[in-house]
């Protein structure tokens, strides 16, 4: 796939129940096709959501087997796993309906960890797998594993698992960095993006941004969409012709 300057900007909920997946992706499908499910163990991250809200609700992804959450049908649910054992929890979403999934390259034992787990993911049934990554990690423990990423999803927040953090500038570097040694790779970013930030990341190679509190603290969530999308757009160098 070649890399084609395209900004989607993908609404993220921190769930304490399925419940809070359906109805944000609700109130989401009236301007955006995707959910970004943040889910922490509160170990790998410092915070705890569901499944891990309370251990004996762990069973609840048990029962979920063979459906998926409630949501519009023009929605489709992408999980971000900041948890210390993503590899089975992955298998697991695959098969209730997530589409997208992504594990931290920190929680792996190995580069051959990740890999075997991305393709477990596949196999359980989601149709993209990538490697998320916190700030501070050098870029090149992504050597050994790109060629099985579908994206990378770089972190731009110190601590990660809550919403409301500052947005690092330092990810601005890290971006271009990795659009510069893997540019066909899809690279989303997430944690304190705004309207402020966007048009920056598209312009370093960014083409998913991750929006938080920016759509949860809005009034008028469409319109704050909108907005975002039309600044991101603007990091868009003009297209003189078709991108080959």
């Amino acid at each position: 796939m070649k890399y084609l300057c395209d900004p989607q900007i993908i609404p993220t909920v921190v769930p304490q129940d399925v419940a809070d997946i359906e109805l944000y992706a609700t109130r989401c499908s009236d301007f955006s096709t995707w959910l970004h499910v943040d889910i922490a163990d509160g170990a790998f991250a410092q915070n705890t959501t569901w499944p891990f809200v309370d251990p004996f609700q762990k069973q609840e992804l048990e029962s979920l087997k063979g459906s998926t959450p409630r949501i519009p049908q023009s929605m489709s649910l992408e999980a971000h796993l900041m948890v210390a054992e993503p590899t089975e929890l992955g298998e697991q979403l695959a098969r209730v309906g997530f589409t997208r999934i992504s594990g931290h390259i920190e929680a792996f034992e190995s580069a051959e960890h990740a890999r075997v787990a991305l393709d477990a993911w596949r196999s359980a049934g989601t149709k993209e797998a990538g490697i998320a990554m916190k700030i501070g990690t050098p870029l090149a423990v992504l050597e050994n594993v790109t060629d099985v990423c579908d994206f990378i999803h770089v972190m731009s927040i110190q601590e990660i698992g809550e919403q409301g953090h500052a947005f690092d500038e330092r990810i601005l570097s890290h971006v271009e960095e990795i659009h510069a040694l893997y540019p066909d790779m899809m690279v989303a970013v997430d944690g304190g993006v705004s309207e402020a930030s966007v048009e920056e990341l598209v312009r370093a190679g960014a083409n998913r941004l991750i929006i938080g509190h920016a759509l949860a603290d809005s009034s008028n969530p469409a319109k704050t969409y909108m907005q975002i999308l039309e600044r991101a757009q603007k990091g868009c160098a003009p297209l003189s012709g078709v991108v080959v």
